[in-house]
């Protein structure tokens, strides 16, 4: 007995089209607003003050319990090779090339794309937007710009509060508690960190997670049906979509930055 039919693969395959269009569209029309958004500042300051003030505080915590991780397995891998006093090193480079950044964008997925997800949904829900496109105000520019560009913006600041706090974990558990030299900890990162290959490649990371993790929290808001169950299903989706596509293109962006 057939559990499907051809028609249904081919009814599936064209919403797929469909909606990897309607997706491709909206990113272009938010990319054309970039001058529009940023002359009008207010609107992107407030939405960073709320993506980036309101996910501090989970972003630097997490950041410290990471460093404090990193460092005591760091010390006591590097302690069976007699390379301790490269703590420093191996707790900075993980965080700077791929936890800072990779992490970050997890957490703001989990934490700032939902709200996103659920701010737009639930306007859609109340037919807000349908109003707004009824008094002839684009709500692409209005509503998705300013939360687009803030999300872009707000990323690479998140992820350098996270490696930041890292740092400073890894500090504390093998400068304070174990007592790894001082000296040697700074030294090693002062020595062996590059600003262009290393934090630059970072910064590049977060950047795109942002583009990724924002946009994809405002499409699936966007397009979300208006009903709360439509709303739930889209913040879901939200959380999935985004943290597989971080982890997809962290593994492309390595490759791309770090084979020689």
């Amino acid at each position: 007995m057939s559990w499907y039919k051809p028609s249904d693969v081919g009814f599936a395959t064209r919403n797929w089209l469909a909606n990897l269009g309607q997706g491709a569209r909206l990113f272009f029309e938010l990319l054309a607003t970039v001058v529009g958004s940023f002359r009008r500042f207010a609107l992107v300051r407030d939405q960073i003050h709320f993506l980036g003030n309101y996910s501090l505080v989970i972003i630097a915590v997490s950041g410290l319990f990471v460093g404090f991780v990193f460092g005591l397995q760091g010390y006591y891998t590097l302690q069976r090779f007699g390379s301790s006093d490269s703590l420093g090193l191996l707790v900075t480079l993980t965080l700077v090339r791929e936890l800072g950044p990779v992490v970050t964008a997890l957490l703001f997925a989990g934490r700032a794309g939902t709200s996103l997800t659920a701010e737009i949904g639930l306007m859609k829900a109340g037919e807000q937007i349908s109003v707004m496109e009824m008094m002839a105000v684009d709500p692409v520019k209005r509503i998705l710009a300013p939360r687009f560009w803030a999300g872009v913006i707000t990323m690479p600041l998140l992820a350098a509060v996270f490696s930041a706090m890292g740092i400073i974990g890894g500090w504390v558990v093998g400068v304070v508690m174990i007592g790894v030299d001082a000296g040697a900890f700074w030294s090693q990162i002062q020595g062996g960190v590059d600003v262009w290959s290393d934090v630059g490649n970072g910064i590049i990371k977060s950047i795109v997670f942002g583009f990724t993790v924002t946009f994809i929290a405002l499409l699936q808001g966007f397009e979300a049906q208006a009903t709360p169950e439509g709303v739930a299903s889209a913040t879901t989706r939200t959380v999935v979509v985004a943290s597989l596509a971080v982890l997809g293109l962290d593994f492309i962006l390595t490759a791309m930055m770090f084979t020689t």
